[in-house]
């Protein structure tokens, strides 16, 4: 039987589901606009002696610098988020993310201080990697543990809406930037302006602070002290490599979906089909605020039916999609690349959408936030941030798509053997 939550608890759900949402987009678009620069001016700006793939290889690897900094930021902020709280470890690393982005914003390029611009670029963008890795497992967990086992799908997709969320202000940050600012200066100063934007972010840093209070399931483990391990990141490591490294596998396939979708795909249809920047930054756009809802409706369902259900159903349709999905783009139509993008997003998010309660459940509270953050954080670093470069170097290599449409394929296998090696949790962990 389902009980109704007091009406104190639904308020500080709703208020920390607003917060959350907020929070992770904006974190997220920090994260991501990172990309969209990666495809479009980086080479140019902080690798101008090299050839425009080379060029382009190198902007993206430091793009993946973001992704090898994930799981040390997972690690670290794990260990902080179980034993010294959820709220303090996200807090920390929003108003790092905050930071780095805004600094990107004022970098010399090569042109100023040489070879010093792409290492501060490196650097900053390992910062951003290392709050990143943090962040998800704060904002996750304190909206999950919240919520109660009854709501738990839901709540977490409110971090994980942050995603497409982040997109879509990145993409129309970038959109607004380039029908404003003459081409010439958009190369010179306007990419600045959407990574100086990140500055919004210190008043959702704020707000949590002062507003929100820990998760119940932390507070209670706060209480019982003794109980708890001296290192829940050693404890982690030790007992539970299994569902790490299978709740790592559950992501391969949706973020390589998603990150060939975001950068992989822009770099291609602009430098290798001739279709303009801003009509793929909207089409991507279109198709990532289509992937909101279907995360959130995936969450709802799953707390209905159970998770495995809906990732096993997203990661078939990933795998089946993967050779359409690049038929579709390659014949250089905006509206078919809405569709491939579309169609694959809504795979992605059938996946998404319960993989926050999924994973937070696959561990005992007090190391949930190491358990978590590792498994998430581990696929980013294997799949994640290499998946551009992965893509640019298959293109070049092969000359063909379906050499990319392979790798999608096996991404999918490898999400839906994962899936079918893990448990069901729903309703399986009352805390």
């Amino acid at each position: 039987m389902v009980t109704t939550a007091p009406p104190d608890q639904r308020r500080t759900l709703r208020k920390l589901m607003a917060a959350g949402l907020v929070g992770s987009s904006l974190e997220w678009y920090d994260f991501f606009i990172y990309a969209t620069a990666a495809a479009l001016v980086f080479p140019k700006l902080f690798f101008p002696e090299a050839s425009p793939l080379v060029g382009l290889l190198l902007s993206f690897s430091t793009f993946w610098a973001g992704f090898v900094a994930r799981p040390l930021g997972g690690l670290v902020f794990g260990h902080v988020g179980d034993r010294l709280g959820r709220k303090p470890a996200l807090v920390t690393c929003l108003a790092l993310m905050a930071t780095a982005t805004f600094l990107i914003g004022l970098l010399p390029t090569s042109a100023s201080i040489g070879v010093g611009a792409p290492v501060l670029l490196v650097l900053l963008r390992f910062l951003q990697g290392i709050a990143v890795g943090g962040q998800w497992g704060g904002v996750v967990l304190l909206l999950t543990e919240t919520a109660g086992p009854a709501r738990r799908g839901f709540a977490g997709t409110f971090g994980q809406a942050g995603v497409p969320l982040g997109v879509i202000l990145g993409n129309v940050a970038f959109l607004v930037v380039g029908a404003v600012v003459p081409a010439a200066s958009f190369a010179t100063w306007g990419w600045r302006v959407p990574f100086l934007a990140s500055a919004l972010l210190f008043p959702v840093v704020l707000f949590i602070q002062l507003k929100v209070e820990d998760s119940p399931v932390f507070r209670e483990i706060k209480e019982r002290r003794g109980e708890a391990p001296v290192a829940p990141l050693s404890e982690v490591l030790r007992t539970h490599k299994r569902p790490v490294l299978l709740g790592a596998g559950l992501m391969f396939a949706s973020n390589a979906v998603f990150y060939v979708s975001i950068a992989g795909v822009l770099d291609y249809a602009t430098r290798e089909l001739g279709l303009a920047r801003n009509p793929v930054l909207v089409v991507t756009l279109l198709s990532s605020l289509l992937s909101v809802p279907v995360i959130l409706l995936a969450g709802r369902w799953s707390d209905r039916h159970g998770r495995r259900p809906l990732i096993v159903v997203g990661a078939v349709a990933m795998t089946v999609w993967a050779f359409p999905y690049f038929w579709l783009v390659d014949t250089a139509s905006l509206g078919l690349l809405f569709v491939a993008l579309t169609v694959s997003g809504i795979g992605s998010s059938l996946v998404y959408g319960p993989v926050a309660a999924y994973l937070a459940e696959l561990f005992a509270p007090h190391l949930r936030y190491s358990g978590a953050s590792l498994a998430y954080q581990l696929a980013s670093i294997l799949v994640s941030g290499g998946t551009p470069v992965i893509m640019a170097a298959l293109l070049a290599a092969t000359g063909s798509s379906l050499s990319v449409s392979a790798f999608l394929l096996v991404m999918g296998l490898v999400t839906l053997a994962s899936v079918l090696g893990l448990p069901e949790t729903h309703r399986g962990d009352k805390k």
